[in-house]
């Protein structure tokens, strides 16, 4: 299994010094989201400070960025990198594409797929020195002279994931990307009866090999060195359950548990701005159905008990001063577990 960690966006000063820590602790990739800073920038400097460690957004909004920003961006990361940047794309909600972004709203799953064809049109338009000639519902790329294209990389496909929740989009990044990034709120069963038959459905579509196809998250993780460190996660944890579980779309999660009871009474809750009591509506036994949970000696089989045979890398954040190697030790462990997934594509016509 790959593990992977977060960089920190709010002060690029400290980048480096992160990026070369986990790098030398073992984990395999390094990530941004776009929350109140840009997912991109921040890679630059980490891909200058390492030279094992794979680099990826997760995620770039993608419906405010045209295709080709895009594409020249991640061009640029994946080749400066040596071949280690990863794409991943998520469509953001109505809401803030129309409000926080301002660009217009379409039902997104056949949008974001059309993004996704579109970059790698660019893409491959760039490393052939092909005519760009992609032309769909939603994007159209007919013009690149010769002045405006990069050279060839010589370098492997950049992969791309999107995030997804409900099946529709689960099933269109199993048809056409490379990978999924599965919201934390996600529990095994949830992940058994509808995640991975909707990834197998697009897998079937487009013949894509489940081989070179990544799937990421799926859950949450509750660890430290202490039972007091995870006692204190799991608290947190609880209140994202509680946060997630107040909005509708993610009921569908609840659904195979037959929590929709639980599901109304936290959306009532956030209706009447009572976010502070909600996480009190959430039982213990609902936090572990969404969550591996255990300090660090027990992490490894909490982990293979939740995610195993489903996941194929996971998020892991570690509280402050875990030692350098204790850090080496838990990943060494984690790597132990079986993955399905044995790297992405390095053809250019998968």
């Amino acid at each position: 299994m790959r593990v992977e960690s977060f960089l920190p966006l709010g002060d690029w000063r400290q980048i480096g010094a992160v990026a070369r820590a986990s790098e030398a602790a073992g984990f395999d990739s390094l990530l941004t989201a776009e929350i109140a800073h840009d997912p991109f920038a921040p890679l630059v400097v980490a891909a200058l400070e390492t030279s094992r460690i794979t680099l990826g957004t997760g995620i770039a909004v993608a419906f405010p960025r045209s295709p080709m920003i895009v594409a020249n961006t991640a061009r640029d990361l994946h080749a400066e990198s040596g071949g280690r940047f990863s794409l991943g794309l998520g469509s953001q909600v109505k809401g803030h594409n129309e409000r926080r972004f301002s660009v217009p709203w379409s039902p997104p799953v056949p949008r974001l797929r059309e993004y996704v064809q579109a970059l790698r049109a660019i893409w491959r338009a760039w490393e052939k020195q092909e005519p760009l000639a992609f032309e769909g519902e939603h994007y159209r790329f007919t013009l690149m002279t010769p002045e405006f294209a990069p050279p060839p990389t010589g370098l492997a496909p950049i992969p791309v994931s999107i995030a997804a929740v409900r099946p529709p989009m689960i099933r269109m990044a199993g048809r056409v990307c490379d990978g999924v990034k599965l919201h934390g709120f996600a529990t095994r069963k949830y992940l058994e009866q509808v995640a991975m038959p909707a990834l197998e459905e697009g897998w079937a579509q487009s013949g894509r090999s489940r081989a070179h196809f990544e799937v990421s998250g799926g859950g949450f993780i509750v660890t430290g060195a202490t039972d007091e460190d995870v006692a204190k996660q799991f608290e947190m944890v609880r209140y994202r359950i509680a946060f997630y579980g107040a909005t509708r779309t993610y009921h569908v999660v609840f659904e195979p548990h037959g929590w929709e009871d639980l599901g109304l009474k936290l959306h009532q809750l956030a209706k009447q701005g009572k976010w502070k009591e909600m996480a009190a509506e959430v039982p213990d036994d609902v936090v572990r159905e969404f969550s591996a949970v255990g300090r660090y000696d027990q992490l490894t089989s909490a982990i293979e008990r939740q995610f195993g045979g489903l996941t194929d890398s996971l998020l892991l954040g570690l509280v402050p001063n875990t030692s350098l190697e204790e850090q080496k030790e838990l990943l060494q462990d984690l790597h132990a577990i079986p993955s399905a997934f044995e790297g992405f594509t390095d053809q250019w016509d998968a």
